[in-house]
């Protein structure tokens, strides 16, 4: 009988507790959706002052090279079902763990998806600012996707080099109820302050892929107009391997390369086993190093690589551009 009582005991917390996600994964969506964003901004860039050259630069004074890392950092939540189901000091203790790890890595500059500004889910405090206050960087620009009804998140850009003409976008918001989109800002290539070199932080919609394809091409098209070489990192949501992969849209329009992009074992999202986070980049560069990121940050795991100027006949890393029949 008191087996009985306690199974029941136990269905019913369960069932409880299925209800309360789900209650409130439509909050959330309905707040988003209230959420009011210009579609295009310009934002500011954050200076968090400037430490030393040694601290800032660690790989690019080496070998002229660039260290950039892409990571959804999903809202300081760890790998835990929600934000709004820990307390602050959890969320800071996670956004610790990011900074122990940037620290260790030393990225010249990462792109973050589900950066949090000041949000009621997720501690009402700067979770990009926090990040910079715990590791060598010195600049960031915060493009908020989604500002309104207590949550301001989006993308953003972490960067130890000065970033120049941000640009924010918003994605269509008539395509998806949860609004995504991505940040571009530019820097200066180490060692040659003349080439001027785009970075940027993309999430792009979980649902649907057709959805991500129109998204996709509002990227392509601001992405053609700035006219500079660029490093896209980010959530893509998607592979590559299927036909209508956007991932393989980007780099066909854009002229762009992905790092081995049938190899296994630089899977992402352990939970689908897919590779959802990617790194591209366009022809006048290379790869001189690509790995995923062990480290249990968030449901996603980050991904680092090592860029280098492209130089004929010095890449042997494999990489696959659309077109080459790679």
């Amino acid at each position: 009988m008191f087996r009985a009582m306690r199974i029941e005991k136990q269905f019913v917390n369960e069932w409880w507790m299925q209800v309360l996600r789900a209650g409130i994964v439509l909050s959330v969506v309905s707040l988003q959706a209230c959420a009011t964003t210009e579609l295009r901004t310009v934002p500011a860039v954050q200076s968090f002052g400037i430490p030393d050259k040694a601290q800032v630069q660690p790989v690019s004074i080496a070998d002229s090279g660039l260290k950039v890392m892409t990571l959804n950092m999903a809202h300081g939540r760890g790998d835990s079902f929600h934000q709004l189901l820990q307390t602050t000091d959890t969320t800071r203790g996670n956004l610790d763990a990011i900074a122990v790890m940037l620290n260790r890595e030393q990225p010249d500059v990462i792109a973050l998806q589900e950066a949090d500004g000041p949000s009621f889910w997720s501690g009402n405090f700067n979770h990009l600012a926090y990040l910079a206050e715990r590791s060598p960087y010195s600049w960031a620009v915060n493009g908020r996707q989604v500002e309104g009804a207590g949550l301001a998140y989006g993308t953003a850009l972490l960067s130890g080099f000065e970033l120049q003409q941000p640009q924010a976008v918003t994605f269509d918001p008539s395509l998806a109820m949860i609004r995504k989109g991505f940040v571009v800002s530019t820097i200066d290539w180490p060692g040659k302050p003349d080439l001027k070199v785009d970075i940027v932080s993309v999430h792009l919609d979980f649902s649907s892929e057709f959805t991500r394809r129109q998204q996709a091409r509002e990227l392509i098209a601001v992405m053609r107009d700035r006219g500079r070489p660029m490093i896209v990192m980010g959530d893509f949501n998607t592979g590559w391997h299927h036909e209508d992969s956007t991932v393989r849209l980007l780099a066909a329009e854009l002229g762009l390369d992905a790092h081995s992009p049938g190899v296994q074992g630089l899977e992402t999202f352990p939970l689908s086993g897919k590779r959802l986070d990617w790194i591209l980049l366009s022809g006048e560069l290379e790869f001189s190093s690509y790995r995923v990121v062990s480290d249990v940050l968030s449901d996603h795991r980050g991904v680092v690589a090592e860029v280098v100027l492209n130089s004929a006949g010095s890449g042997q890393m494999v990489v696959h551009r659309m077109g080459t029949g790679m």
